[in-house]
């Protein structure tokens, strides 16, 4: 949540490798996802079905509920296991991580 805009772009390239190392692994801590469609983007898709919630059709959609083909451009991402650890009722569910005060 930091403002990073006072940060030079190569001081903020360096810090993301390591960002982005860590979000990767807690992703595959919690989630473990699969692209809706398993293809090579840019190649040419024959869809099963044009379910709106897994699959969104671009450009000229054609009007009858005949599922059309297409270049697949992103394979979406599905949730496959999602194992977060549970929240705890009480007055101070809202937090996520508490704040930390070193006492010196």
């Amino acid at each position: 949540m930091e403002d990073i805009s006072a940060y030079s772009d190569d001081q903020v390239g360096a810090a993301v490798r390591t960002l982005h190392d860590q979000s990767r692994d807690s992703l595959n801590r919690y989630l473990r996802l699969t692209p809706v469609i398993d293809g090579v983007e840019g190649s040419f898709t024959k869809l099963d079905s044009s379910d709106p919630t897994s699959v969104k059709l671009l450009g000229n959609v054609p009007v009858s509920g005949k599922a059309p083909g297409g270049l697949l451009r992103h394979k979406g991402w599905r949730a496959e296991k999602v194992d977060l650890p549970p929240i705890t009722p009480g007055p101070n569910a809202s937090i996520l991580a508490p704040a930390e005060i070193e006492v010196e």
